[in-house]
Protein backbone atom coordinates (compact mmCIF):
# COMPACT_ATOMS: atom_id res chain seq x y z
CA UNK A 1 0.00 0.00 0.00
CA UNK A 2 1.28 3.48 -0.87
CA UNK A 3 2.30 5.71 2.07
CA UNK A 4 -0.58 8.18 1.58
CA UNK A 5 -3.14 5.40 1.30
CA UNK A 6 -1.70 3.75 4.39
CA UNK A 7 -1.92 7.03 6.31
CA UNK A 8 -5.53 7.50 5.18
CA UNK A 9 -6.46 3.99 6.29
CA UNK A 10 -4.85 4.48 9.69
CA UNK A 11 -6.55 7.84 10.16
CA UNK A 12 -9.97 6.47 9.26
CA UNK A 13 -9.56 3.41 11.49
CA UNK A 14 -8.63 5.59 14.47
CA UNK A 15 -11.47 8.04 13.78
CA UNK A 16 -13.98 5.19 13.44
CA UNK A 17 -12.89 3.82 16.80
CA UNK A 18 -12.79 7.01 18.84
CA UNK A 19 -15.05 9.46 16.96
CA UNK A 20 -17.45 7.48 14.77
CA UNK A 21 -19.84 10.40 14.27
CA UNK A 22 -17.00 12.50 12.88
CA UNK A 23 -15.59 9.66 10.79
CA UNK A 24 -18.92 8.91 9.11
CA UNK A 25 -18.98 11.82 6.64
CA UNK A 26 -15.34 11.25 5.61
CA UNK A 27 -15.82 7.54 5.02
CA UNK A 28 -19.09 8.16 3.18
CA UNK A 29 -17.49 10.79 0.91
CA UNK A 30 -14.89 8.24 -0.22
CA UNK A 31 -17.45 5.49 -0.59
CA UNK A 32 -19.75 7.39 -2.98
CA UNK A 33 -17.04 8.77 -5.25
CA UNK A 34 -16.32 6.74 -8.42
CA UNK A 35 -12.74 5.64 -9.05
CA UNK A 36 -12.14 8.08 -11.88
CA UNK A 37 -14.46 8.91 -14.77
CA UNK A 38 -14.47 6.26 -17.49
CA UNK A 39 -13.96 7.73 -20.96
CA UNK A 40 -15.78 7.00 -24.18
CA UNK A 41 -13.92 4.39 -26.23
CA UNK A 42 -13.45 4.77 -29.97
CA UNK A 43 -15.37 1.55 -30.66
CA UNK A 44 -18.36 2.94 -28.71
CA UNK A 45 -18.48 6.39 -30.30
CA UNK A 46 -20.59 5.55 -33.37
CA UNK A 47 -23.29 3.81 -31.34
CA UNK A 48 -23.47 6.66 -28.84
CA UNK A 49 -23.60 9.25 -31.63
CA UNK A 50 -26.82 7.62 -32.89
CA UNK A 51 -28.52 8.05 -29.52
CA UNK A 52 -31.04 10.75 -28.77
CA UNK A 53 -29.51 12.38 -25.71
CA UNK A 54 -31.51 14.02 -22.97
CA UNK A 55 -30.94 15.61 -19.58
CA UNK A 56 -32.75 15.29 -16.27
CA UNK A 57 -31.91 16.81 -12.91
CA UNK A 58 -31.71 14.29 -10.09
CA UNK A 59 -31.02 15.46 -6.53
CA UNK A 60 -29.60 18.69 -7.93
CA UNK A 61 -27.28 17.07 -10.48
CA UNK A 62 -27.75 17.07 -14.27
CA UNK A 63 -27.83 13.52 -15.61
CA UNK A 64 -27.42 12.48 -19.25
CA UNK A 65 -29.87 9.96 -20.67
CA UNK A 66 -29.85 8.10 -24.00
CA UNK A 67 -32.51 6.66 -26.25
CA UNK A 68 -32.25 4.58 -29.40
CA UNK A 69 -35.58 4.12 -31.19
CA UNK A 70 -39.05 5.38 -30.37
CA UNK A 71 -41.06 2.26 -29.57
CA UNK A 72 -42.85 1.44 -26.35
CA UNK A 73 -41.72 -1.03 -23.65
CA UNK A 74 -38.01 -0.24 -24.13
CA UNK A 75 -35.05 -2.21 -22.82
CA UNK A 76 -33.41 -0.38 -19.90
CA UNK A 77 -29.64 -0.54 -19.48
CA UNK A 78 -28.10 0.14 -16.06
CA UNK A 79 -24.31 0.53 -15.90
CA UNK A 80 -22.08 -0.31 -12.96
CA UNK A 81 -19.78 1.65 -10.67
CA UNK A 82 -17.02 3.75 -12.30
CA UNK A 83 -18.49 2.80 -15.67
CA UNK A 84 -20.86 4.38 -18.20
CA UNK A 85 -23.73 3.53 -20.55
CA UNK A 86 -21.43 3.34 -23.58
CA UNK A 87 -19.89 0.11 -22.26
CA UNK A 88 -23.11 -1.57 -23.46
CA UNK A 89 -22.60 -0.48 -27.09
CA UNK A 90 -22.59 -4.10 -28.28
CA UNK A 91 -25.89 -4.77 -26.53
CA UNK A 92 -27.43 -1.64 -28.03
CA UNK A 93 -26.43 -2.66 -31.55
CA UNK A 94 -27.79 -6.18 -31.11
CA UNK A 95 -31.09 -4.93 -29.65
CA UNK A 96 -31.53 -2.27 -32.33
CA UNK A 97 -30.88 -4.88 -35.03
CA UNK A 98 -34.02 -6.59 -33.70
CA UNK A 99 -35.98 -3.35 -33.81
CA UNK A 100 -36.03 -2.80 -30.05
CA UNK A 101 -35.96 0.58 -28.38
CA UNK A 102 -33.19 0.99 -25.80
CA UNK A 103 -32.80 3.58 -23.05
CA UNK A 104 -29.82 4.17 -20.76
CA UNK A 105 -28.19 6.81 -18.57
CA UNK A 106 -24.91 7.90 -17.04
CA UNK A 107 -25.25 8.16 -13.27
CA UNK A 108 -23.95 11.30 -11.50
CA UNK A 109 -20.15 11.35 -11.52
CA UNK A 110 -20.10 8.93 -14.47
CA UNK A 111 -19.81 9.32 -18.24
CA UNK A 112 -21.32 12.54 -19.57
CA UNK A 113 -23.31 13.39 -16.44
CA UNK A 114 -22.39 16.14 -14.00
CA UNK A 115 -21.28 15.66 -10.42
CA UNK A 116 -18.43 13.88 -8.71
CA UNK A 117 -20.29 11.35 -6.58
CA UNK A 118 -23.22 9.00 -6.83
CA UNK A 119 -25.38 6.96 -4.47
CA UNK A 120 -27.92 4.20 -4.85
CA UNK A 121 -30.56 6.87 -4.23
CA UNK A 122 -29.47 8.54 -7.47
CA UNK A 123 -29.70 5.27 -9.41
CA UNK A 124 -33.11 4.55 -7.91
CA UNK A 125 -34.41 8.03 -8.72
CA UNK A 126 -33.22 7.85 -12.34
CA UNK A 127 -34.70 4.39 -12.91
CA UNK A 128 -37.95 5.53 -11.32
CA UNK A 129 -38.13 8.62 -13.54
CA UNK A 130 -37.42 6.61 -16.70
CA UNK A 131 -40.10 4.09 -15.72
CA UNK A 132 -42.60 6.88 -15.16
CA UNK A 133 -41.73 8.39 -18.54
CA UNK A 134 -41.55 5.25 -20.68
CA UNK A 135 -43.76 2.77 -18.86
CA UNK A 136 -42.92 -0.85 -18.13
CA UNK A 137 -39.71 -2.23 -19.61
CA UNK A 138 -39.54 -5.25 -21.88
CA UNK A 139 -36.23 -6.03 -20.19
CA UNK A 140 -33.64 -4.62 -17.81
CA UNK A 141 -29.97 -5.34 -18.55
CA UNK A 142 -27.68 -4.36 -15.68
CA UNK A 143 -24.04 -4.78 -14.65
CA UNK A 144 -22.26 -4.85 -11.29
CA UNK A 145 -23.62 -2.20 -8.88
CA UNK A 146 -26.34 -1.53 -11.44
CA UNK A 147 -27.75 -5.00 -10.71
CA UNK A 148 -28.34 -4.15 -7.05
CA UNK A 149 -29.88 -0.80 -7.98
CA UNK A 150 -32.15 -2.40 -10.58
CA UNK A 151 -33.35 -5.15 -8.23
CA UNK A 152 -34.11 -2.60 -5.52
CA UNK A 153 -36.46 -0.80 -7.91
CA UNK A 154 -37.97 -4.01 -9.28
CA UNK A 155 -38.76 -4.91 -5.68
CA UNK A 156 -40.42 -1.51 -5.27
CA UNK A 157 -42.81 -1.76 -8.21
CA UNK A 158 -40.85 -1.05 -11.40
CA UNK A 159 -41.92 -3.75 -13.87
CA UNK A 160 -39.95 -5.59 -16.54
CA UNK A 161 -40.65 -8.77 -18.52
CA UNK A 162 -37.05 -10.02 -18.30
CA UNK A 163 -33.98 -9.24 -16.16
CA UNK A 164 -30.36 -9.77 -17.26
CA UNK A 165 -27.84 -9.35 -14.43
CA UNK A 166 -24.15 -9.43 -15.39
CA UNK A 167 -21.40 -9.59 -12.76
CA UNK A 168 -23.95 -8.43 -10.25
CA UNK A 169 -23.88 -7.38 -6.61
CA UNK A 170 -26.39 -9.28 -4.49
CA UNK A 171 -26.36 -7.19 -1.31
CA UNK A 172 -25.07 -3.90 0.05
CA UNK A 173 -22.76 -5.52 2.59
CA UNK A 174 -20.59 -6.83 -0.25
CA UNK A 175 -20.01 -3.27 -1.43
CA UNK A 176 -18.92 -2.25 2.05
CA UNK A 177 -16.55 -5.22 2.27
CA UNK A 178 -15.04 -4.41 -1.14
CA UNK A 179 -14.56 -0.81 -0.04
CA UNK A 180 -12.88 -1.85 3.22
CA UNK A 181 -10.62 -4.36 1.48
CA UNK A 182 -9.57 -1.85 -1.17
CA UNK A 183 -8.34 0.60 1.46
CA UNK A 184 -7.31 -2.02 4.02
CA UNK A 185 -9.75 -0.63 6.55
CA UNK A 186 -10.92 -2.28 9.77
CA UNK A 187 -14.38 -3.58 10.59
CA UNK A 188 -15.12 -0.47 12.63
CA UNK A 189 -15.13 1.59 9.43
CA UNK A 190 -17.76 -0.71 7.99
CA UNK A 191 -20.01 -0.18 11.00
CA UNK A 192 -19.53 3.59 10.75
CA UNK A 193 -20.39 3.52 7.05
CA UNK A 194 -23.54 1.49 7.65
CA UNK A 195 -24.70 3.91 10.33
CA UNK A 196 -24.00 6.95 8.18
CA UNK A 197 -25.85 5.48 5.19
CA UNK A 198 -28.86 4.90 7.43
CA UNK A 199 -28.78 8.46 8.79
CA UNK A 200 -27.86 10.25 5.56
CA UNK A 201 -29.71 8.34 2.85
CA UNK A 202 -32.55 6.44 4.52
CA UNK A 203 -33.50 8.13 7.80
CA UNK A 204 -36.39 6.41 9.51
CA UNK A 205 -36.52 3.52 7.00
CA UNK A 206 -36.28 0.25 8.97
CA UNK A 207 -36.56 -1.89 5.83
CA UNK A 208 -33.62 -0.45 3.92
CA UNK A 209 -31.15 -3.32 4.30
CA UNK A 210 -33.78 -5.78 3.17
CA UNK A 211 -34.60 -3.61 0.18
CA UNK A 212 -30.92 -3.33 -0.74
CA UNK A 213 -30.65 -7.08 -1.07
CA UNK A 214 -31.24 -8.65 -4.48
CA UNK A 215 -31.67 -12.03 -2.81
CA UNK A 216 -34.94 -10.96 -1.22
CA UNK A 217 -37.85 -12.22 -3.26
CA UNK A 218 -40.98 -10.14 -3.49
CA UNK A 219 -44.33 -11.65 -4.58
CA UNK A 220 -44.74 -9.16 -7.43
CA UNK A 221 -41.26 -9.77 -8.85
CA UNK A 222 -42.00 -12.60 -11.30
CA UNK A 223 -39.75 -11.72 -14.24
CA UNK A 224 -37.44 -14.52 -15.42
CA UNK A 225 -33.81 -13.72 -14.55
CA UNK A 226 -30.61 -14.49 -16.47
CA UNK A 227 -27.43 -14.17 -14.38
CA UNK A 228 -24.03 -14.09 -16.07
CA UNK A 229 -20.83 -14.00 -14.02
CA UNK A 230 -17.20 -14.78 -14.77
CA UNK A 231 -15.43 -17.22 -12.47
CA UNK A 232 -12.32 -14.99 -12.63
CA UNK A 233 -14.13 -11.78 -11.73
CA UNK A 234 -11.74 -9.99 -9.35
CA UNK A 235 -14.13 -7.12 -8.56
CA UNK A 236 -17.40 -8.81 -7.63
CA UNK A 237 -17.23 -12.33 -6.19
CA UNK A 238 -19.09 -14.84 -8.42
CA UNK A 239 -20.74 -16.06 -5.21
CA UNK A 240 -22.91 -12.93 -5.42
CA UNK A 241 -24.67 -14.13 -8.58
CA UNK A 242 -24.82 -17.67 -7.24
CA UNK A 243 -26.64 -16.34 -4.18
CA UNK A 244 -29.22 -14.55 -6.33
CA UNK A 245 -29.70 -17.70 -8.41
CA UNK A 246 -30.22 -19.78 -5.27
CA UNK A 247 -32.74 -17.29 -3.88
CA UNK A 248 -34.89 -17.29 -7.02
CA UNK A 249 -34.70 -20.99 -7.83
CA UNK A 250 -36.36 -21.92 -11.13
CA UNK A 251 -37.09 -18.27 -11.86
CA UNK A 252 -33.36 -17.67 -12.44
CA UNK A 253 -30.75 -19.16 -14.74
CA UNK A 254 -27.02 -18.75 -14.03
CA UNK A 255 -24.30 -18.86 -16.69
CA UNK A 256 -20.67 -18.77 -15.54
CA UNK A 257 -17.96 -17.77 -18.00
CA UNK A 258 -14.20 -18.02 -17.60
CA UNK A 259 -11.47 -15.60 -18.63
CA UNK A 260 -13.61 -12.49 -19.18
CA UNK A 261 -13.23 -10.86 -15.78
CA UNK A 262 -15.52 -8.11 -14.56
CA UNK A 263 -15.37 -5.68 -17.48
CA UNK A 264 -14.46 -7.57 -20.66
CA UNK A 265 -17.60 -9.64 -20.18
CA UNK A 266 -19.68 -6.70 -21.48
CA UNK A 267 -17.91 -6.84 -24.87
CA UNK A 268 -17.95 -10.61 -25.35
CA UNK A 269 -20.01 -11.55 -28.45
CA UNK A 270 -21.33 -14.79 -26.94
CA UNK A 271 -22.44 -13.04 -23.74
CA UNK A 272 -24.14 -10.30 -25.75
CA UNK A 273 -25.91 -12.78 -28.03
CA UNK A 274 -27.10 -14.94 -25.13
CA UNK A 275 -28.28 -11.97 -23.09
CA UNK A 276 -30.11 -10.34 -26.00
CA UNK A 277 -31.80 -13.61 -27.00
CA UNK A 278 -33.02 -13.98 -23.43
CA UNK A 279 -34.13 -10.35 -23.19
CA UNK A 280 -36.14 -10.63 -26.41
CA UNK A 281 -37.81 -13.93 -25.62
CA UNK A 282 -41.54 -13.71 -25.17
CA UNK A 283 -42.75 -13.72 -21.55
CA UNK A 284 -44.60 -16.83 -20.53
CA UNK A 285 -48.26 -16.15 -20.14
CA UNK A 286 -50.13 -17.41 -17.12
CA UNK A 287 -52.75 -19.98 -18.16
CA UNK A 288 -56.26 -18.63 -18.37
CA UNK A 289 -58.61 -19.89 -15.68
CA UNK A 290 -60.78 -22.77 -16.76
CA UNK A 291 -64.37 -21.75 -17.51
CA UNK A 292 -66.85 -22.51 -14.78
CA UNK A 293 -68.76 -25.66 -15.38
CA UNK A 294 -72.53 -25.49 -15.28
CA UNK A 295 -74.27 -28.16 -13.30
Amino acid sequence: MRPMASLLSTTLDIAARFAPRLAGPRVFALFVRPLGRARLRSEEAEVMARAQSGRMVVHGTAVTTYRWGDGDRPVLIVHGWSSRASRFAGFVEALRAQGRTVIAFDAPGHGESDGRASTILDYRAIIGRLHAEHGDFSAVVAHSFGVLAAFSMLHDGVRADRVVAIGGVAHFDHLVERFRAGLNLGEGVGRVLHAHVERRLFPGDPDIWQRLDARRRRPGMRAPILLVHDTEDDVIDPAQSRAIAAAYGEQARLIETTGLGHRRILADPDVIATAVDFALSEPEREPAPAPARRV
